[in-house]
């Protein structure tokens, strides 16, 4: 079989989408860069002819009417974590967006969403008429072979390795399209911010042969490029970044030491720019994997030395982090902080760090007494193992509630130890023993 040449329904039109579109159809589209462009744009400019129909991503960067609110009765957004494109939306009111860990998604997806068809971005064809979702596995791969897919197949998208790969035949339609990819930069934290100083600190923390998790930003960017003097790290992550790709390239990660997946960097999306993505195009070292077994906390935990960095908003003086809002209101959503905060506890030799700037731009403090209004909490106090700031790392494991107290005031900023100290007598957080 010769690929794209035998595959006509390869070579459709956006509008071909149309012909699996009827009332109330639930599409399903996968996460981050993996969306397909040129058919969310046809989606709305036939927004008119649809009738309650549905779209369900995630980490959505790209800012589109729909998630506006533009097509009342037409077209509706669903979130499972808010992106740079989805947090006006929710916060208008115009989107829904579900409590969930990124773990947890495809379940949700499978058992309530129950999606009609999924639609992606993916790579050409090989010579044998495989493609991939080549940026993400997500909780999209489960429906491969088990749900209609409607491709739009990119040249711009690498032919990733992993669980995400779609023969022709498993497909009810594609588009063509050179649309332009999500690209990301690999910003760095300015010398002697916050950020910076907390990479500082988490750094020499990671020893050779640890397994790694970072997520994309100025502070992971920095700590993963103050790493390059290690010897065989490996990585087991749910989003790769530039950074990854730097310590392969260094020689710093061989995976060498992994209990599963041996030498190769496992993830279940991509994020970066074109640079990583043609890394990552055919690379045996990068394997994209289902969400559900990426973030399962009890896989994690079977990597040793597995080492887990997340950042969060604020945190209370019992040791809960909340790391879906700002001031209140939802910035982002649960994703995978709690999957890999509880399997770095389980792993051997693991440490899991949750990390926010002491203060925030108004000056008010993230440590707190008691989280703010409307903060659900993402990790549990039980599941916590070190905070960190740019004051210090407060070590809470296996601490009672005062002391742990005490050592998260520690990192604090100065201005507001005394207040926290006060309050925390007050309520009984610290005791009145002697320390």
């Amino acid at each position: 079989m010769e690929g794209q040449d035998v595959h006509d329904h390869l070579d459709l039109v956006p509008e071909a989408l149309l012909d699996h579109i009827k009332p109330g159809t639930k599409i399903l589209v996968p996460v981050a860069a993996c969306e397909p462009p040129a058919l969310l744009d046809m989606l709305e400019a036939h927004a008119d002819q649809l009738e309650d129909v549905h779209i369900y991503q995630m980490c959505t960067e790209s800012v589109r009417p729909y998630q506006m609110g533009e097509y009342p009765g037409k077209l509706t957004h669903h979130e499972f974590f808010l992106g740079g494109g989805s947090r006006k939306g929710h916060g208008n009111g115009t989107s829904e967006l579900y409590p969930v860990n990124f773990s947890m998604i495809p379940e949700l997806v499978r058992d309530h969403v129950k999606p009609d068809i999924l639609i992606a971005a993916v790579s050409e064809p090989d010579e044998h008429g495989y493609m991939s979702i080549g940026l993400g596995a997500d909780y999209s791969v489960q429906f491969i072979g088990n749900l209609p897919i409607f491709g739009e197949i990119n040249p711009k998208i690498p032919h990733s390795f992993g669980q995400n790969q779609i023969h022709a035949r498993q497909m009810v339609g594609a588009t063509r399209s050179d649309a332009p990819v999500l690209e990301v930069p690999p910003l760095l934290p300015a010398e002697g911010s916050a950020e910076h100083r907390i990479a500082e600190l988490i750094a020499p923390e990671i020893r050779d042969r640890d397994c790694l998790q970072l997520g994309i930003g100025k502070l992971p960017n920095a700590i993963l490029a103050m790493l390059k003097d290690r010897e065989d790290l490996g990585v087991h992550t749910e989003l790769m970044s530039d950074g990854v790709m730097d310590l392969v390239e260094c020689g710093a990660v061989t995976g060498r030491f992994k209990r599963s997946h041996q030498r190769q960097c496992v993830a279940t999306f991509i994020m970066g720019t074109r640079k990583l993505y043609d890394w990552v195009d055919r690379n045996p070292a990068v394997y994209l994997d289902s969400v559900e077994r990426t973030n399962d906390p009890f896989l994690i935990g079977l990597e040793p030395n597995m080492v887990s960095v997340n950042a969060t908003t604020e945190v209370d003086l019992l040791g809960q982090a909340a790391s879906e809002t700002v001031a209140g209101r939802f910035y982002s959503g649960s994703g995978g902080q709690l999957d890999f905060a509880i399997g770095a506890r389980r792993s051997k030799g693991g440490r899991g760090y949750i990390v926010c700037p002491s203060v925030t731009r108004d000056g008010a403090s993230r440590i707190k007494v008691q989280l703010g209004p409307n903060s659900p909490v993402t990790t549990h106090k039980n599941y916590i193992d070190n905070v960190v700031t740019e004051h210090g790392i407060a070590r809470l494991r296996g601490t009672d509630y005062s002391t742990r107290a005490r050592r998260l005031i520690e990192i604090a900023h100065p201005d507001h130890r005394e207040d926290l100290f006060r309050e925390a007598r007050e309520l009984n957080i610290i005791s009145r023993l002697p320390e």
